[in-house]
């Protein structure tokens, strides 16, 4: 059995248009070259397609069962070949991008819609992992690109675009000793428990750690669980509380007398100067670099 897409597509139109004339003007061929194809289709498929008793042919129950999967069958086909064409011309098999946990209630929806809508039939995988955990799997290529805090020593593998700013704030439950305190010196936060969020890996030590006193964390989630369960104090990302406006109502922001009380880093998309990135991927960094004019 050897069919293709042009027999189908004819087949498809003789049932559309009811006659193989009709079928001809529309496809702009000759009635006998529909005649020949449907003929040919017949004795592939070894079926009786079209009964031709009268002036026009006449579907058979067996043509009304197979018509039914043509349409998907030639948008199926038409995918194929747009997706071998893509790949032919770079776009990779499939986009892996890592999110910081830290990162999760930003917009980095906004910016996989993007490229969805570019390349329909691209698969995304997103991940999500703490920072230090996002940077090892875009070095060691389990990640094409990751959505990460501006680091402060770069690794020479390293490349980037900046994307926007975001706010680090420090926080704590209202019931907690420090939530009482008009104003806060670091020395108070040494001898409180901190809720950090770090890597998984407990030999890299957490960024943004000062008490004496800590909790890991993978994710700020399940740090702000802890800290509104008055289990220590934290840094949660601004964004939350515009996500979940209940946080304000849950949680003090610390007024720290020795230090700003907001941390303001850089949101990066970084990728691999080792990695052969892909159309995809190439196409969301050109969509930064041109927001950023």
């Amino acid at each position: 059995m050897n069919i293709n897409q042009e027999q189908l597509t004819i087949f498809k139109t003789v049932m559309e248009t009811g006659s193989f004339s009709a079928a001809a003007r529309k496809l702009n061929k000759v009635p006998s070259a529909v005649s020949m194809s449907i003929a040919n289709l017949e004795i592939d498929l070894n079926l009786n397609l079209f009964e031709r008793l009268g002036r026009e042919p006449v579907a058979t129950s067996e043509a009304h069962v197979l018509y039914e999967k043509t349409n998907q069958l030639l948008i199926e086909m038409n995918q194929w070949k747009q997706q071998a064409y893509a790949l032919s011309t770079g776009l990779e098999s499939v986009l892996n991008i890592v999110i910081a946990s830290e990162l999760l209630d930003t917009n980095w929806t906004d910016y996989v819609s993007l490229v969805s809508k570019q390349f329909p039939d691209l698969q995304i995988n997103i991940t999500s992992a703490p920072q230090e955990d996002a940077l090892a799997m875009l070095l060691d290529q389990r990640a094409q690109l990751a959505w990460m805090f501006e680091r402060e020593h770069l690794d020479y593998r390293e490349q980037f675009v900046e994307i926007k700013k975001e706010s680090l704030i420090p926080v704590v439950s209202k019931t907690h000793p420090l939530a009482n305190m008009q104003h806060i010196q670091f020395e108070d936060l040494l001898n409180q428990r901190q809720i950090v969020v770090a890597s998984r890996d407990n030999t890299i030590k957490p960024e943004l750690l000062f008490s004496k006193n800590y909790w890991r964390t993978d994710n700020h989630h399940s740090a702000y669980m802890l800290i509104v369960r008055n289990l220590g104090w934290g840094v949660l990302p601004s964004e939350m509380f515009q996500e979940n406006p209940r946080l304000k109502q849950q949680l003090k922001v610390l007024d720290l007398l020795d230090f700003t009380p907001k941390f303001e880093y850089y949101i990066d998309l970084v990728w691999s100067r080792e990695s052969k990135l892909g159309s995809a991927a190439r196409y969301l960094i050109e969509h930064i670099r041109r927001d950023r004019k």
